[in-house]
C-alpha cells in the first residue's frame, strides 16, 4: 500500500470561518477520499495558524486573553470541518508545545542562512508580510487587502538568506520536480523568480508581537514570523522533532492544497527554508481560485460575507460539497449563488442522482419483494445499459475519473459521473420496467439487475464528492467495504448479490420548492 500525504492550508484563526474555508476544506477531502479509493495509505492535514499579529489584535479587540482567543477560533473550523464531513486526520494547533519544538529544530537547522540586521519597511497585517513599494497598488495598498493602510515598521531582527536559493527553486519547478497546479500559477511564480528574489525578514520583536508566538533559539526578545513556524505546521504535525519515524513515514507531502493569495509563501518561501534546511521539498502544490458572491468580491463592508454553517444548515452538507465540486472550476475562480444552489440541487441531485435511486428502489420493492432479482446472465460486459450505439456505461466515468482526478479538474469528473446517471435515467424511460414486470419477468429482472448494478457502480464513483450520500446507497443495496467514515478502497468493495433484501432508503436529496 502506497502512502499520500496532504495538506490544507493552515487558516488564520483571528475570526470565525467563512465559505472560502469551507470550499478549501472541500476540495482537499475530495483529493484525500479520492487516495482512499484508489486503496492508498491517506492522511490529510490541517491546523490553526495561531501565532499571527492579527490573531493578537483581534483578541485585543475582545478584551479577552490570546491563548482561549486562538481556542476557541480554532475549535470553530474544526466544527466546521465536521459540519461538511471533512476528515482531518491531524488538526495541529500553532500554539502547540510539539509545534514551537519543532520550529525552533527547523530554525536551528537553517542557522547559516539566517542573520541579524535592522530594518525599515511596509507591513501588512492581513497579509502577515512585509512589501517593496513597487509590489504596492496605485495607493500604495497591498492588493490583497485594499483599503487598508500598510505599517512603516523600523526594528532590528533577524532575516533568511532567500536571495540565494531563486535559482534552484527555479529549476526545480521548471524540471516538474516541484509540481504546481495549474499552469498558470507555475508561470506566475516563475515570472517572479526571474525577478530576482531579496532576502527576508524572519523574526519580529517581543514587543512588536507582543510576546505571542514561537521563541527564536537564542534570543528572548525574538519571536518567529508567523510564516516561518505556520508552514511548518505541515512537518510538526506529522511527528517532525518528536517522532522520527511518524515523520518519515509521511513526509514529504505529496500535495498542498492552498488558495492563489498565499502561493508565494508555499512556492518559494517553504522550499527554501526545506533547502536550507537538508529536508525533502513537498511534491506539487495545487493552487485555487477564490470565491466570488453573486459576482461580487466578498467583503464585510459590502455585507456579502456567507457562513458556511447557514448553508449546511439550510441545504447540507452534501449540496454545498457538490456545488463547490461541481459549479466552480478548482483551477480559477468561481462565483458562490444561493439561487444557482438550488437549482443545482433540482436539477442535479434531486432529479437525476435522487430520482435514480428512488425510482429503481420503488421497482425493486413492488415487484420483487424488495430483493436483488436473480438473472439467467450476469454478465453485465455483454448487455450494458442499452440507450442507443453510443452506450455510455460506467467505465466510461471511470475511465474519466482516473484522468482528471490527477489535475483536480473535479467539475469534468462530476459531468462525466452525471452524464452515466443521466443514461441511467433514460434507460429506465425506454425500457419500462413496469410494463415488462406484466409482460416478460426474465427480460424485467434483467433490466432491475443492470440498474441496481449502475446504482452500485455510481455509488463509489460519487464517494469522493459525496461520502454521506454514496455510504446511503451502498447500505440500501448492502454493499460491504464501505464505511461512512474511513471509506474502503473501491476494490473491497462487494458487488450487489442476487436474493439480497434492499434496505430502507429514504430520498436522497428531496427538492426544493
Amino acid at each position: 500500500m502506497s502512502k499520500f500525504y496532504a495538506t490544507n492550508a493552515i487558516p488564520y484563526v483571528n475570526a470565525k470561518p467563512h465559505i472560502g474555508h469551507a470550499y478549501e476544506f472541500v476540495l482537499s477531502d475530495i483529493i484525500a477520499r479520492h487516495h482512499k479509493l484508489k486503496g492508498d495509505q491517506t492522511l490529510l492535514l490541517c491546523g490553526g495558524d495561531e501565532n499571527a499579529l492579527k490573531n493578537v489584535q483581534a483578541a485585543e479587540k475582545e478584551g479577552v486573553p490570546i491563548q482561549g482567543f486562538v481556542d476557541k477560533n480554532s475549535q470553530l473550523f474544526l466544527n466546521l470541518a465536521k459540519k461538511l464531513n471533512v476528515n482531518f486526520n491531524v488538526f495541529q494547533k500553532g500554539s502547540a508545545k510539539d509545534h514551537k519544538e519543532a520550529s525552533q529544530k527547523l530554525w536551528e537547522l537553517c542557522k547559516h542562512d539566517i542573520y541579524k540586521k535592522a530594518y525599515t519597511g511596509l507591513y501588512c497585517v492581513g497579509c502577515e508580510q512585509f512589501y517593496e513599494q513597487d509590489e504596492l497598488d496605485e495607493n500604495g495598498e497591498c492588493f490583497e487587502h485594499p483599503g487598508k493602510k500598510l505599517e512603516e515598521v523600523s526594528e532590528e531582527n533577524y532575516f533568511f538568506s532567500l536571495s540565494k536559493y531563486g535559482d534552484e527553486i527555479k529549476d526545480l519547478i521548471e524540471s516538474g520536480e516541484l509540481k504546481i497546479f495549474p499552469d498558470i500559477r507555475k508561470n506566475e511564480i516563475l515570472s517572479f523568480l526571474k525577478q530576482g528574489l531579496k532576502d527576508i525578514s524572519i523574526s519580529r520583536t517581543n514587543e512588536r508581537a507582543k510576546n505571542w508566538g514561537v521563541t527564536v533559539p537564542g534570543d528572548e526578545s525574538q519571536k518567529m514570523y508567523v510564516w516561518f513556524d505556520a508552514l511548518n505546521i505541515y512537518q510538526s504535525g506529522i511527528g517532525f522533532g518528536a517522532n522520527e519515524e511518524e515523520y518519515k513515514k509521511w513526509w514529504p507531502a505529496d500535495v498542498h492544497v492552498l488558495g492563489k493569495g498565499i502561493i508565494r509563501f508555499h512556492a518559494i518561501y517553504w522550499p527554501a527554508f526545506l533547502l536550507s534546511a537538508g529536508l525533502q521539498l513537498p511534491k506539487s502544490l495545487f493552487v485555487h481560485g477564490y470565491l466570488t458572491i453573486e459576482g461580487q468580491k466578498m467583503s464585510k463592508t459590502i455585507g456579502n460575507v456567507v457562513d458556511p454553517l447557514e448553508m449546511i444548515k439550510k441545504y447540507g452538507a452534501e449540496t454545498l460539497r457538490y456545488y463547490f465540486a461541481r459549479e466552480v472550476s478548482s483551477a480559477s475562480d468561481g462565483d458562490f449563488s444561493e439561487k444557482r444552489l438550488i437549482e443545482i440541487y433540482n436539477s442535479e441531485l434531486a432529479n437525476s442522482l435522487g430520482n435514480l435511486v428512488s425510482r429503481v428502489i420503488a421497482l425493486v420493492n413492488k415487484y420483487c419483494d424488495g430483493k436483488i432479482p436473480e438473472v439467467k446472465n450476469r454478465d453485465l460486459d455483454s448487455h450494458p445499459l442499452r440507450v442507443s450505439k453510443d452506450i455510455y456505461t460506467w467505465k466510461d466515468s471511470w475511465q474519466v475519473f482516473s484522468e482528471y482526478m490527477p489535475n483536480y479538474k473535479f467539475n469534468e469528473v462530476l459531468k462525466s459521473i452525471w452524464k452515466f446517471i443521466d443514461t441511467a435515467n433514460k434507460y429506465v424511460n425506454e425500457n419500462k420496467p413496469w410494463e415488462l414486470a406484466e409482460k416478460n419477468k426474465d427480460e424485467f429482472n434483467w433490466v432491475i439487475y443492470g440498474l441496481l448494478d449502475s446504482i452500485h457502480q455510481i455509488a463509489w464513483l460519487i464517494n469522493p464528492f459525496l461520502p454521506e450520500t454514496s455510504a446511503k446507497i451502498a447500505e440500501t443495496l448492502n454493499i460491504e467495504g464501505l464505511l461512512k467514515e474511513n471509506p474502503s478502497n473501491k476494490d473491497s468493495w462487494t458487488n450487489i448479490k442476487p436474493r439480497t433484501k434492499l434496505k430502507p432508503c429514504p430520498p436522497l436529496f428531496p427538492r426544493i420548492k
